[in-house]
């Protein structure tokens, strides 16, 4: 932001709530935006917040609140706003007008549980930066009987690609001939590392599932439903990553209308 107080046209779009950055500079480019009563397709142009009057799709802007969501994600869908490839993604079983949240880390297609999105970058950042090493719990069900010295080295910390991954909780849950359902719980996050790590030391991952970030639970939220953050659960995980800050609550499971897939 200047000195003076004013703000890129994007960045003002993308602070007040109502999308992304990226989102905003479409939105602006193709003529949705208005300042002072004239068309603005620059994203770049300087709005002063406080003095100009801008409109998007004819409607003045207004600044959203900041708010979380959990949804219980399902196997099947990809964490993002729109797919190349034209699966099936998470936006689907948001709100719809749930576009101007983002999502907070993310869970590979065939993985399942809590994912969080907000439109508080600022926290979004804290939960996901590696220096808060947010515990995140897992329960995955692996290839085969696992052995005791195959679950020390997990928790020990596997040498990948990437580097070696740091110590963490594994615990057995159960197991039969066929498998074995673990407890994993994490303080990092890299790409399909739970997967990666299970390779590492001789079996392959079955299921994934996320149950828990910092402290909270994913609970019985049915598959594919969501809800907006208590305030309390928004102090508590702001509190668990040293974010100040507030964010408005919300209340009960909201079911997808059209349903987990």
């Amino acid at each position: 932001m200047s000195a003076s107080g004013k703000k890129t046209l994007d960045r003002l779009l993308s602070r007040a709530g109502l999308c992304s950055r990226s989102e905003a500079q479409a939105l602006v480019r193709s003529g949705r935006a208005q300042v002072n009563g004239r068309v603005v397709r620059d994203p770049e142009t300087w709005v002063d917040p406080v003095r100009d009057r801008v409109l998007v799709d004819g409607a003045p802007l207004r600044a959203r609140g900041k708010e979380v969501w959990a949804l219980h994600k399902p196997v099947g869908y990809v964490t993002t706003a729109a797919d190349e490839m034209g699966r099936d993604t998470v936006y689907a079983l948001m709100p719809a007008d749930a576009t101007w949240l983002g999502p907070v880390g993310r869970l590979d297609q065939d993985s399942s549980g809590l994912l969080l999105f907000t439109n508080d970058s600022d926290l979004a950042h804290a939960i996901t930066a590696p220096a808060s090493k947010l515990p995140k719990t897992y329960e995955v069900r692996c290839k085969g009987p696992l052995r005791d010295d195959q679950l020390e080295r997990l928790r020990s910390g596997v040498v990948l690609p990437d580097g070696p991954t740091l110590p963490c909780t594994v615990l057995r849950l159960d197991d039969d001939d066929r498998s074995t359902r673990l407890r994993i719980v994490l303080t990092e996050g890299r790409n399909r590392q739970i997967r990666r790590m299970v390779q590492a030391v001789g079996s392959r991952v079955h299921t994934l599932h996320r149950v828990q970030i910092g402290p909270l639970v994913l609970g019985d939220m049915p598959e594919g439903a969501c809800r907006r953050l208590t305030a309390d659960e928004v102090l508590a995980l702001r509190r668990a990553v040293g974010a100040g800050g507030g964010v408005s609550g919300g209340g009960r499971p909201r079911p997808n209308p059209g349903g987990a897939r």
